[in-house]
């Protein structure tokens, strides 16, 4: 009797001492927490947060900022991969998605600009099957259509091929949307185009985040598309003719529209460093959105390549059309905005995260991801910023490590 109360009183100090240890098992992740430097652990069960848990003073310091992973709405392919190209593959997506993963980027929009009907059909085909991919699903919540509903006026059509280019058309967007099972989330139109504010009325109603972009709108049609819906600006300050009038031009009501936030590509390139001040003090860090916008030659080597019927050169920072010398897209990932982003306008890393992951997130009602909080999925960046530059060391995707520095 006496050795079985002993094997009871055994059993339950084990059992007290096994929970007691799992209570302090190590954290999965540890980090300088992106928000304010605190060293923490990140504590991840079945690919979700479920704690976060401030290392002790015996602790030693993490080395890389943690944060959450970084939400590209607006890139047009990568390392090579045209998203519009006649050449879209399975393959060839997962392979830019890999790419992607290596610049922090956990969930992206894979976006469609302006082409042939047929193109867009047939493209959007191909990216249904990568939602669903089980390799790389988790990546793509949707597709962003920028075009063909944009306006045709050179300058304001930017690099969107004019022949191309039509009035919107809420029955023709349909075919797409079908046959892209329903993945298309944002679309990208000019207000001031014949039938816009219905599309617009229209898209919202089922559900779609609309952006006004490449447009030549005056405030009085800028104001009707918010009231119809219209949420966001299109890289904002592009897309635009360089001649406009100072006074009457589509920058200051959209700036002024309280109900639009703005997307901004802030390469150093597409825009000044007074403009993106200036934008960022109108809208601030809530209503901001740091995008890529980058074009399929991303990550390759400079030179002169072929794209959209055109020539165009890659330099290392950017994508020009080398008769005109003037730009044709973006040619870094969104990581490189993030340190360009605090240089120009003294916000914080966790402002400049905010920008590129929590606000997309809440765009499209990404209620899974964007931030580091119990119960969000573990889509996680550790990383360092070296000279200005945030310097991916590690992406991790659902609890799972898709990159690693170390192993690359």
């Amino acid at each position: 009797m006496m050795q079985h109360v002993i094997n009871k009183v055994i059993a339950i100090f084990l059992l007290a001492f096994v929970m007691a240890s799992c209570q302090k098992a190590p954290p999965s992740i540890q980090g300088l927490l992106y928000s304010d430097g605190s060293a923490v652990g990140i504590e991840i069960t079945d690919g979700i947060i479920t704690g976060i848990v401030p290392l002790g003073t015996g602790d030693a310091t993490p080395e890389l900022y943690v944060a959450p992973g970084l939400i590209d709405m607006q890139i047009n392919g990568y390392m090579g991969v045209d998203f519009s190209g006649p050449d879209l593959s399975l393959d060839g997506i997962r392979e830019a998605t890999k790419a992607l993963w290596k610049e922090g980027v956990t969930s992206y929009l894979p976006t469609v600009i302006t082409s042939p009907h047929e193109r867009l059909i047939t493209n959007f085909a191909i990216l249904s099957q990568a939602m669903d991919d089980p390799e790389i699903g988790m990546s793509i919540p949707g597709f962003h259509l920028e075009g063909p509903y944009l306006s045709p006026v050179q300058g304001f059509r930017g690099a969107h091929l004019e022949k191309y280019i039509r009035p919107p058309d809420y029955n023709e967007f349909q075919e797409y949307q079908e046959a892209a099972g329903g993945g298309i989330k944002l679309v990208t139109v000019a207000p001031e185009m014949e039938g816009s504010i219905s599309f617009i009325q229209s898209a919202v109603e089922d559900g779609l985040v609309v952006s006004l972009g490449h447009h030549n709108a005056s405030a009085d049609v800028i104001t009707m598309a918010a009231d119809a819906g219209a949420s966001i600006s299109t890289h904002l300050g592009n897309g635009c003719a360089n001649m406009i009038n100072r006074h009457h031009n589509p920058l200051w009501p959209q700036l002024s529209e309280d109900r639009l936030a703005i997307s901004i590509i802030v390469d150093g390139h597409h825009l000044t460093r007074e403009e993106v001040r200036s934008f960022y003090k109108v809208k601030g860090p809530d209503n901001t959105i740091l995008v890529s916008d980058a074009l399929d030659l991303a990550g390759l080597e400079p030179g002169e390549y072929t794209r959209g019927e055109r020539t165009v050169l890659l330099t290392p920072d950017v994508v020009k059309f080398p008769a005109e010398n003037v730009l044709a897209g973006a040619a870094s990932p969104i990581s490189s905005c993030i340190g360009k982003m605090m240089q120009y306008t003294g916000c914080s890393l966790e402002e400049a995260i905010r920008m590129a992951s929590t606000n997309p997130a809440k765009l499209f009602n990404l209620d899974d991801r964007g931030e580091i909080k119990p119960g969000k999925r573990a889509d996680l960046i550790l990383f360092t910023i070296e000279e200005g530059k945030v310097l991916v060391h590690q992406t991790i995707i659902a609890g799972e490590v898709v990159f690693s520095l170390k192993a690359d």
